[in-house]
This record gives C-alpha cells, structure tokens and sequence, in this order.
C-alpha cells in the first residue's frame, strides 16, 4: 500500500537530461511522425519515465509495481522540445486514493530548462487490489 504520507511529496531528479536527434527521430518514427524539427508532443514521457518509476519504486513510498496498470496520461507543453535541449525532471505525488480495492495514483513530472518550466506530465496508475 503507498505511504499516504508520500502525497505532496516532491522529488527532484539527480542527473540533467540532454535531448538528442537521434532520440527525437526514434521516438517520431514509432509514433508516426515526420517532422523531427520538435520532438512529438507525448516525446516526454521518454524522460519523465524513469524518474517517476525511480521515486515510485522507492521502498519509503510503498507502491506495489507486480500490480500497477497505467491508467490515465496527459501533458501541458510550455515549450516544445528540441535536440539539444537540457532539462531537470522533478515529480510529484499530487493524489492519492483507494476506490473499490484499488489504489490510484496521479504523479505530475515536470521538466524545467533552467528556471522555466517546459513540460508537465500527469501519470495515473492503478494499483489493482
């Protein structure tokens, strides 16, 4: 079960992420896309990822990953992304609740470049019961 007291928790990332084309072409073939000029809108998630499954499977948290289904996912773009761009994640453990047996959880990753905040991403998983 999550620690309740995880909610509202902010968790800064340890390294910077640099965006590379090649990574922007990978990810814009897969999903379709031929304008490789700015990564795809949902490119994000590529960095956002890592950084909340790190937090997540923290023993300190609690979350039970052998039964998390992805729910829900969105993202707001300030800024597009572009190949060399270097950016901070932080993510945040916004809710938290148990419906039915199952446990959800929204996690918000944002990454800054610099000061300014370019991306956040909302992540709702589902911890079956």
């Amino acid at each position: 079960m999550l620690n309740p007291d995880s909610v509202g928790r902010t968790f800064p990332g340890s390294d910077a992420v640099t965006v590379t084309q090649s990574q922007i072409d990978a990810f814009a073939a897969v999903v379709g896309q031929s304008d490789t000029s700015v990564a795809p809108p949902t490119f994000a998630i590529r960095i956002t990822l890592d950084q909340s499954q790190a937090i997540l499977s923290n023993p300190e948290i609690g979350l039970d990953w052998t039964r998390v289904v992805h729910g829900d996912q969105r993202f707001e773009i300030h800024t597009p992304i572009k190949a060399g761009d270097t950016f901070r994640c932080s993510s945040t453990i916004e809710s938290y609740k148990v419906a039915a047996g199952n446990e959800i959880v929204t996690v918000r990753s944002d990454l800054h470049q610099g000061d300014a905040l370019a991306v956040s991403t909302w992540s709702t998983l589902v911890v079956r019961a």
